[in-house]
Formats: C-alpha cells, sequence, structure tokens
C-alpha cells in the first residue's frame, strides 16, 4: 500500500503546529511568572487563554510548586507570604501592627498578619491561617487605603500613617502598648507625616481627644 503524502504532509502539519503552540504557552506562563515576582494565579490563563494542562506540565518539571487553591509559586522563589495572604483573602487589608511594620513605625516583624475586613465579612479562614482580624464598617473600610511593595516587589494593600495610628489607638487593648508608644514618637517626627489628616481620620472614629492627647504630649 502506497503512502497518502498529503494525510501524511498534514500530520506533520498538525505536530508542527501542536509543538509550537505548547512552547508559546509555555513561554508566556514563563514570562507572567517573571513579571509577576514568581507567582500565577490560575486567573492568568484565562486571560492569556492558556490551557490549565499547561500548568501541570511545569509542575511535573519541577518549574512550578502549588502555594495554595489557585495559587502557584515559581520553584526558585522564596514565597512572598504577605501577598500570598492577601491573594487568598481579596478583602483583607493589612492593618494595625502589620501596617506600622509595612509603614516602617514599627521593626517588630509581624508574627500573624494583623488586617482589616468590612463587618459582615465571613472571615473563618483567615482566621484559621493565622490572621488576626479585625472589622469595621463599610464606610470606613477604604478610609485611607493604599498600595505599598513587599519585600518581594509585590503590591500589597494596606493604611496610610494616620489611619494606622487611629486604628492602633481605638484598638489599643488589643495591640501591646508598647509598639503603640514607639510607633507614635516615630509617627511625629515622619517626613509624610499629615497632622491635619491624622485629626480628621480620629474625628472620623470619634477618637479626635485620644489623639490629640496622644500627640500634644510628644510635640
Amino acid at each position: 500500500m502506497g503512502i497518502d503524502l498529503y494525510n501524511y504532509a498534514y500530520i506533520v502539519y498538525n505536530i508542527s503546529m501542536n509543538v509550537k503552540e505548547s512552547k508559546k504557552y509555555i513561554n508566556t506562563l514563563r514570562t507572567i511568572l517573571k513579571e509577576q515576582n514568581g507567582i500565577l494565579f490560575t486567573s492568568d490563563l484565562n486571560e492569556f487563554g492558556i490551557p490549565r494542562e499547561y500548568i501541570s506540565i511545569l509542575v511535573k518539571n519541577g518549574e512550578l510548586e502549588r502555594i495554595s487553591r489557585g495559587i502557584y509559586s515559581a520553584s526558585n522563589t522564596i514565597v512572598d507570604e504577605m501577598f500570598i495572604f492577601q491573594a487568598r483573602f481579596k478583602m483583607a487589608i493589612f492593618s494595625h501592627e502589620t501596617a506600622l511594620y509595612l509603614l516602617g513605625l514599627s521593626d517588630r516583624t509581624p508574627l500573624s498578619f494583623s488586617v482589616t475586613f468590612p463587618s459582615g465579612y465571613n472571615a473563618t479562614s483567615a482566621k484559621e491561617c493565622g490572621g488576626k482580624v479585625y472589622f469595621v464598617k463599610q464606610e470606613c473600610y477604604e478610609l485611607g487605603m493604599q498600595i505599598v511593595k513587599s519585600s518581594h516587589g509585590n503590591d500589597l494593600k494596606t493604611y496610610n500613617l494616620e489611619r494606622t495610628i487611629c486604628d492602633v489607638i481605638r484598638n489599643r487593648n488589643q495591640v501591646d502598648i508598647q509598639l503603640i508608644n514607639n510607633a507614635l514618637k516615630k509617627y511625629v517626627i515622619h517626613k509624610d507625616r499629615n497632622l491635619d489628616q491624622l485629626y480628621k481620620c480620629a474625628r472620623q472614629f470619634r477618637i479626635h481627644k485620644f489623639i490629640r492627647g496622644y500627640i500634644e504630649v510628644l510635640l
């Protein structure tokens, strides 16, 4: 029986195209990992039209490790725990003790992550993962929120200087008093401090007298 040259060429062509497509998908995943500091989300696959099987290929190759549901990390990357935590709990905003650390008002590395959620949010999973959870009314949830870079270069949601000072003062029974005192001393000499903004934030939380009393002693 002779060889059907047309079918043979068609098969060879398909194999060649599949190989090229596979290389394209894998190279795209590697580029995403590089641009995202070694982190990959399954949602990235949808954005770039990459079949999920290619994650499995990189896992089998030893290039990827599964960190959590829907989150993977390059095997040669030090995991950014803060970034992963916030990726898992997208409503979490780093606050209180953790915000003090991120803003340079504390040198104490957080043993657990302090985060704030809007009232009514089910934060059971966040607590089970070791989070120290605070709740606030919806209208104050995003007050003073800003983006800072983690030590790994990833974007993190936290609160600004003034909101964080208000948070630790109004929750002073749950925060180490020495941590608060040191943070206040650093705040009053901070180049970016904004006392007007601090007092405005304090009024919203109805702790204006407390804040003013603390600040006037230190100035």
